[in-house]
């Protein structure tokens, strides 16, 4: 009789090929975390410098982050602090990108993209809108 109690992990044959899979997808989601980072961190700097502000390097540090959305939206820097309360940061997020992109003289509903990640199965498409978005903002400059 096949023994469910003592038959662990350690004796599966696939044990170390499935540790290793789950070893290399938490390694690309990683990587796909800290690309899209890099990508944000570059496009709100590009921003930043853009519309002038004198310390763009605040979009390289986490948390301190949070408060050059303010700042450039030409609110006063601890409003920031709303960022980490939970459904609230979402509306004010996209009330400051809406100023953002007004300043830099894109259609202030794109800030309304993102939004549509909520919506099951093709919120992946606004995720990517979001990003062409603020590459377009970031690096093409409106007449």
């Amino acid at each position: 009789m096949y023994n469910l109690i003592t038959y662990g992990l350690n004796d599966n044959p696939f044990f170390p090929g499935i540790i290793l899979l789950g070893a290399m997808m938490m390694f690309l989601i990683f990587l796909f975390c800290a690309g899209l980072y890099v990508y944000y961190g570059l496009a709100f700097f590009t921003i930043a410098k853009k519309l002038k502000y004198k310390q763009p390097w605040l979009a390289w540090i986490p948390i301190a982050n949070f408060f050059l959305l303010p700042i450039l939206a030409k609110k006063e820097w601890q409003w920031g602090f709303i960022l980490l309360v939970p459904f609230v940061n979402i509306v004010f997020a996209v009330i400051w990108l809406w100023a953002i992109y007004e300043r830099r003289k894109y259609p202030g509903w794109l800030s309304l993209i993102p939004i549509g990640l909520i919506i099951p199965m093709i919120g992946w498409l606004a995720g990517i809108a979001q990003l062409i978005v603020i590459g377009f903002v970031a690096w093409k400059d409106q007449k």
